[in-house]
């Protein structure tokens, strides 16, 4: 399994790339999955040519193709007025629309202050289920006082649970043959027609009026 990490800070270090980190070395440590990071800080050059001429350059058509080839994203967004960023909605409007149909995703951000956690919830999670992909439950977003508090390390470790099971469970083919899972549904349909019985109104007028 291949897990995909897209990271939109800015600055070296970066808080985004680290909460990157973090949730990305709490899903590979459930999963057997690969993990390659895509840092869009230096696509940026690309990612404007791109718009302009309609072609990708040498490395952001390899991000565009790990992306789309992964079992599992996780992206990192740092916010900016009250919104992601315009690289990180730059990078996902280049990508092809049908790329990440299907696809788990982790979405995650970091700013300055708690005021602007609910950007998860009216900016991130609509982008990603218009793109049609399966968002875990459970977001996860680091303000600047949430390095090294309580609740942080909790919800990065749900979060990562919830993507993990995601990928094992869509990347795990199913164990019983075509005529086994055949004859399976055929045992139930046939268990539910045995239990629930349909009599016609008829019937049951004719069945009261004979007592």
């Amino acid at each position: 399994m291949r897990l995909v990490v897209v990271s939109a800070g800015l600055s070296v270090p970066s808080s985004t790339r680290l909460l990157a980190d973090r949730l990305a070395a709490a899903t590979a440590g459930r999963t057997s999955a690969e993990v390659e990071v895509v840092e869009l800080r230096d696509l940026a050059v690309e990612i404007a040519h791109n718009f302009t001429n309609g072609f990708p350059g040498r490395k952001l058509a390899a991000a565009l193709a790990a992306v789309t080839a992964a079992d599992g994203l996780i992206v990192v967004t740092p916010v900016f007025s009250a919104s992601y960023s315009g690289l990180f909605k730059s990078f996902f409007d280049v990508i092809d629309p049908d790329a990440l149909a299907g696809k788990p995703v982790l979405i995650a951000a970091t700013g300055g202050s708690a005021r602007h956690s609910l950007v998860l919830e009216h900016a991130l999670r609509p982008l990603f289920s218009y793109l049609r992909a399966v968002i875990v439950p459970t977001a996860v977003y680091a303000a600047s006082e949430d390095w090294g508090a309580e609740g942080l390390p909790e919800r990065i470790e749900r979060a990562a649970g919830e993507l993990a099971k995601l990928m094992t469970g869509l990347s795990t083919p199913s164990t019983q043959s075509g005529p086994a899972r055949a004859e399976k549904a055929e045992t139930a349909e046939k268990a539910e027609k045995d239990e629930f019985t349909v009599v016609p109104f008829a019937d049951q007028l004719a069945a009261l009026a004979a007592r």
